[in-house]
């Protein structure tokens, strides 16, 4: 099932820090989707992972709060 998490990336100011921080996401097993924003200092990340290892991952490179973890919204199927 696949999960969406939203991380606070405490850190993540400039273009540089934002690109760190999205190519240590994308190194993770299972991922479908990045997106982060500047403006909120936030990192969304979507697909089938192990959030945990996610983390991880991500506070090797700076500071990082999990805002929330939950099921991925599925585009509705119109019949």
């Amino acid at each position: 099932m696949a999960q969406k998490v939203v991380f606070k990336v405490l850190t993540m100011t400039d273009v540089k820090t934002r690109q760190k921080a999205i190519a240590a996401a994308s190194d993770i097993k299972g991922i479908d989707g990045i997106a982060a924003e500047l403006k909120d200092q936030t990192l969304t990340v979507t697909g089938e992972m192990d959030v945990v290892v996610l983390t991880k991952k991500l506070r090797k490179l700076s500071k990082v709060e999990i805002v929330s973890v939950g099921p991925a919204q599925e585009p509705e199927k119109k019949e």
